[in-house]
């Protein structure tokens, strides 16, 4: 019998994603891959897995996923209330998110919705056992491949597992939530910066912008005063000779409004680009929700990648500090009466 996680009840937008395609952007590909890698990079680790483990994006709300399995090792990481159903006819018991979980054969994890947050991830461990694409096992739907199908997933997918039952071993937990840092989402200027007055770059940083309901995993539109171009778009002043897209482009188009471009984002375009979004940054516009406000600052390069720096070592911190997470309830019976408690009797003689 083949180990796997069967979807009872399908979410809004959950697809299988790694931390990217890479290398085939020259050939159209996108590169797809996790909108937050650290929440995955975290899963992936409490599951005991490499970073770029491939594991379940949960869009807004994620499935109901029966164990077919004798057992399975899971990890949780994002602001996910999950439930575990023991039988069909049992309630669900809440569990705890940001740390690992045994299931047995025949329980249900309902994941419900992401309180907060676009995202959530859930890392399965030993990984899924499903044929990479191009080197990944990302989702990228537009084009059908990667992942499970191509596609996000359905009520009735069985995710084939790679291995028949969990390991022994204790759960473990963060000891404290991730700090994604707050404040105004940092930008380097360019790479067509000259494409805008200074009045647009002013207004660009010192404006408050709203997140459109046009935002997917492809990009955010984002809704606030418009961005003035350095020449007029009846002249042209929003039209490039297109070119190469990195992951956090922020493209200005004639309406004036910026784009900015994520996981899913074409490899070429013809906007110009007034800036591209730290990569430290890009996991928090992977979190975010429609009607959530952003403030844009730039920062130099140097900045950047210094910042980028800073938050690989927190990252490293956060899994070194990882603590053993105790069953719901504290003592796990099952394993206690599992264990030689008395390895020897002392008999005492009676006084006269």
């Amino acid at each position: 019998m083949t180990a796997a996680l069967k979807v009872v009840r399908a979410g809004l937008f959950d697809t299988l994603q790694d931390l990217g395609r890479r290398g085939f952007m020259a050939l159209g590909m996108p590169t797809a891959g996790a909108m937050d890698r650290v929440a995955l990079t975290l899963a992936n680790a409490l599951a005991g897995n490499s970073a770029n483990t491939a594991g379940l994006e949960i869009g807004v709300m994620g499935p109901d996923l029966l164990v077919e399995a004798d057992s399975v090792r899971v990890a949780l990481v994002g602001p996910l209330s999950p439930t575990l159903i023991d039988r069909p006819d049992a309630p669900p018991k809440p569990i705890e998110s940001d740390r690992s979980h045994l299931l047995k054969r025949g329980q249900t994890l309902r994941l419900g919705m992401i309180e907060g947050s676009s995202t959530a991830y859930l890392a399965v461990a030993g990984g899924f056992a499903l044929a990479p694409f191009m080197g990944s096992l990302s989702t990228y739907p537009r084009a059908g491949v990667g992942g499970f199908e191509g596609r996000k997933l359905a009520a009735g997918d069985a995710l084939p597992l790679a291995r028949e039952h969990a390991s022994p071993g204790d759960d473990r937990k963060l000891a404290t939530a991730f700090d994604y840092g707050r404040g105004p989402v940092r930008i380097v200027w360019g790479p067509q910066e000259d494409y805008f007055t200074d009045r647009g770059r002013r207004t660009f940083v010192e404006a408050d912008y709203r997140v459109s309901k046009e935002a997917d995993r492809m990009g955010i539109r984002f809704e606030g005063p418009t961005i003035e171009h350095a020449v007029s778009v009846a002249k042209g002043g929003a039209d490039i000779i297109s070119d190469g897209i990195a992951p956090g482009a922020i493209q200005v188009p004639g309406a004036g409004l910026p784009i900015v471009l994520l996981a899913d984002r074409q490899t070429v375009g013809g906007y110009p680009k007034i800036a591209t979004v730290a990569s430290v940054d890009l996991p928090r516009l992977g979190r975010l929700l429609p009607g959530q406000t952003v403030r844009f600052l730039a920062i130099s390069v140097e900045e950047a990648e210094k910042l980028r720096r800073e938050q690989e070592a927190r990252l490293l911190r956060a899994i070194a500090d990882f603590k053993v997470a105790r069953p719901p309830g504290g003592i796990d019976l099952a394993r206690l009466y599992e264990e030689n408690l008395i390895d020897g009797v002392v008999f005492e003689r009676p006084q006269a």
